[in-house]
């Protein structure tokens, strides 16, 4: 029978096995939290490292952010503007420790910020690769400009009904409609609101939903604005979801975006007509309305400028044939010299009706001379 020890002497035995196998060893892994437990106040945070293949959890392994090394978290949120929360995945740097009562765990020292980064604009590329692959009939991709079946529909020479999808209670409706009642030239909106939750993991869904209420409404939109404010990178990936992003693209009814500041483009952006913040959207409605009555009134101008140039046109010829009803007239003709044959009662034009042996007279500007033909002589 094999000698018994301590459970103490077992676990000393351990600790120094795997402490000469990793001592002063720094190692780095990818893996996700979970059971993220932060404490501000003596700056340390304990969470869970796991792997999962094909659903099923492979490792877990315990990891602690000691006070030194708690600026990392920070770091990383402010580089990614993702949140350090359950569900994430990270590279990590770590020591390995084992601890005679409380067991086998990692100390993280350092946080691969660009593995974040890299692992969004990949998932983003796999996406926009997929999109043009299979919807070949609503969305292409010319010199670095996406151009789908959505953003090539032609706009409404005025824009008046809007479908708004938003958040309830949001900067982002509120900047909408402010922009849109206060606007300087008076005109008149009809915005129906579509509410719902537009950040979160289940947000891409639920824009779905309200997409799909404004298509089986059977109201006439001119427009669909889909709207929010600022916010960090993964704030904005319900708006990189590829169902999410086909159904935008292929949408019956011009959709403007306005989901972000400058710094933000998400694939839905892509997708439409992207205009960045919320007060775009709304102005540019109404600089496309003004747009129209600038042209109304330029064509209003050029056809009041037209109808003068007919009716000045007009009037000069109708000046033109009075002065040649004038200069023609009988009163006009004696007094250049000429005179008026007349035999009975008719004005003798063709000299061959002139009978001989009749009189005739002959009307001059002032005078009528009253004579018998004698006789005719051709000139």
């Amino acid at each position: 029978m094999n000698e018994k020890v301590k459970l103490s002497q077992l676990v000393r035995g351990i600790q120094d096995a795997i402490g000469s196998r990793f001592d002063g060893e720094l190692i780095w892994v990818t893996a996700q939290i979970t059971n993220v437990k932060r404490d501000e106040f003596s700056r340390r945070c304990y969470l869970s490292l796991e792997e999962y293949d094909s659903g099923q959890k492979t490792a877990d392994i315990r990891g602690v952010f000691w006070s030194n090394y708690f600026d990392e978290i920070k770091k990383f949120e402010q580089a990614t503007g993702q949140a350090f929360k359950n569900g994430i995945e990270i590279t990590c740097r770590v020591k390995v420790k084992f601890h005679t009562v409380y067991g086998l765990s990692v100390d993280i020292v350092q946080i691969d910020v660009a593995h974040t980064l890299g692992s969004l604009e990949l998932q983003r590329q796999q996406t926009l690769e997929r999109l043009i692959k299979e919807n070949p009939n609503t969305i292409q991709l010319y010199d670095g400009v996406y151009r789908t079946f959505n953003n090539r529909l032609l706009l409404q020479p005025v824009i008046s009904k809007i479908a708004l999808i938003t958040a309830p209670n949001s900067d982002g409706q509120r900047d909408f409609q402010q922009e849109l009642s206060k606007n300087k030239h008076g005109y008149n909106f009809e915005v129906t609101e579509y509410l719902t939750t537009i950040q979160g993991d289940t947000a891409h869904r639920l824009i779905y939903e309200q997409l799909k209420k404004v298509e089986e409404s059977g109201e006439n939109f001119d427009a669909v604005a889909i709207v929010r404010g600022g916010g960090s990178q993964t704030d904005f990936k319900p708006f990189d979801d590829y169902e999410l992003c086909r159904y935008v693209a292929g949408f019956p009814v011009p959709v403007f975006t306005g989901i972000g500041h400058d710094r933000n483009q998400s694939i839905v952006d892509l997708m439409a007509r992207e205009q960045k913040t919320p007060t775009k959207v709304a102005a540019m409605f109404v600089d496309h309305n003004l747009q129209f009555e600038n042209q109304v009134i330029e064509m209003r101008t050029a056809l009041h400028s037209a109808v003068s140039d007919q009716l000045q046109r007009a009037k000069q010829s109708v000046d033109h044939a009075r002065r040649i009803v004038r200069l023609s007239s009988p009163e006009a003709i004696l007094n250049r010299g000429f005179a008026i044959v007349r035999q009975g009662d008719k004005i003798i034009a063709d000299p061959g009706l002139i009978r001989e042996n009749e009189s005739m007279q002959t009307i001059l500007k002032d005078t009528i001379i009253h004579s018998i033909v004698n006789g005719k002589t051709k000139k």
